[in-house]
């Protein structure tokens, strides 16, 4: 049986821009600290191998204390851990995969033709390919097909499985033509859970943790566990500290704004970063985002608001317009025999308002 950690997407040192600068610094920061997580989650474990499949590094202005934390962590896992630079981090002479005295548990694959390491204490094969530059329109898979040879075959990459642009597109039926065992795939920010092309399993991690509102919930690294070529399992091991969250307020029957904020905020501040939407009629004048704004942040590291709602009105107030929404209300209001003529209106006004009929 073998034991491996499966983690990609980092992204450290991502800029954080939708936050202040000071809030940017402690998300780096804290990116920095999710490492530790890493190497303890290795260890109680029991891990015997990390796959790190590409963009640990987010590409723009990389820290030297970052690139010191990186190598220093790693190295403080006492396993082998193996890196296929991505699309953000790609592989070069001046990159700082090329330019970094890295532990020598430590393999970073070079090229962008698939290298083999063989590990016969842990009777498997590593494989993997790097990209060399930002962008790869061929897929990295293409012609590959592992030995049959008993061993467990393992390939950590950075590429797009269906795919049909320029950063590693990846067909399945050339993973189901790899006979790999498993495929450590990164790029994806969300995790896919365990699939399977022919006798191959692979998987997307997802980033193990969120930089905006694309990527919310909870975040992690895989634990991936093989039995032997037939029988693997993979669990999602949560490193986040921080989650993004997507929260809808309905004001509707509301007496304000505030009302129906308060009756969601959380009882403790979460550290999270949440974005509130304000939905439904209102009977209230505009909501004052500036102060419902300060209202919220006590509760979370940081909260915006957007206002989707609109005042309640007369049903029946455009009926005496000269256009088709006008025509189709009075038609309505004098329909004889009509049951449901509010809700037909509604019907009528949410289908017109969104289609020939302009908003008003």
């Amino acid at each position: 049986m073998l034991k491996f950690i499966h983690g990609a997407d980092f992204h450290l040192d991502a800029p954080f821009a939708a936050l202040t600068p000071e809030q940017a610094r402690q998300r780096r920061s804290e990116q920095r600290q999710l490492l530790e997580r890493l190497a303890d989650l290795t260890q109680s474990e029991g891990a015997e191998l990390v796959l790190l499949s590409g963009d640990l590094l987010d590409g723009g202005e990389t820290y030297q204390e970052t690139v010191e934390a990186l190598s220093r962590t790693l190295g403080q896992m006492k396993v082998p851990v193996f890196i296929a630079p991505g699309n953000h981090d790609p592989y070069a002479p001046r990159s700082v995969y090329a330019g970094t005295a890295w532990p020598d548990n430590v393999h970073i694959f070079s090229t962008v033709q698939p290298q083999a390491v063989e590990l016969p204490e842990l009777g498997c094969v590593v494989h993997g390919a790097a990209f060399t530059t930002p962008q790869a329109d061929r897929s990295p898979l293409l012609g590959f097909s592992a030995p049959r040879d008993g061993r467990l075959h393992l390939m950590v990459l950075h590429g797009d499985v269906a795919g049909q642009g320029r950063y590693g597109p990846i067909d399945p039926a050339d993973i189901a033509a790899s006979g790999l065992t498993y495929l450590a795939l990164g790029h994806v920010h969300t995790c896919s859970g365990l699939q399977k092309a022919g006798d191959t399993f692979w998987a997307y991690p997802g980033c193990p943790e969120g930089r905006g509102f694309d990527e919310t919930g909870e975040k992690g690294v895989l634990v991936v566990t093989a039995a032997d070529r037939q029988t693997l399992s993979a669990r999602l091991a949560p490193l986040s500290r921080r989650q993004y969250r997507l929260v809808e307020v309905d004001v509707t029957g509301m007496d304000s704004a505030e009302e129906a904020l308060c009756a969601v905020l959380p009882a403790a501040p979460t550290g999270d970063c949440c974005r509130i939407v304000l939905t439904g009629q209102r009977s209230f004048d505009s909501p004052d985002l500036t102060a419902l704004t300060a209202l919220a942040q006590p509760c979370y590291f940081s909260v915006a608001l957007r206002d989707r709602t609109r005042p309640i009105r007369d049903l029946w107030d455009r009926a005496g317009e000269d256009s088709l929404t006008g025509l189709v209300l009075r038609q309505l209001k004098g329909a004889e025999g009509l049951e449901e003529r509010d809700l037909a209106a509604r019907f009528a006004l949410a289908a017109l308002e969104h289609g020939e009929d302009p908003c008003p």
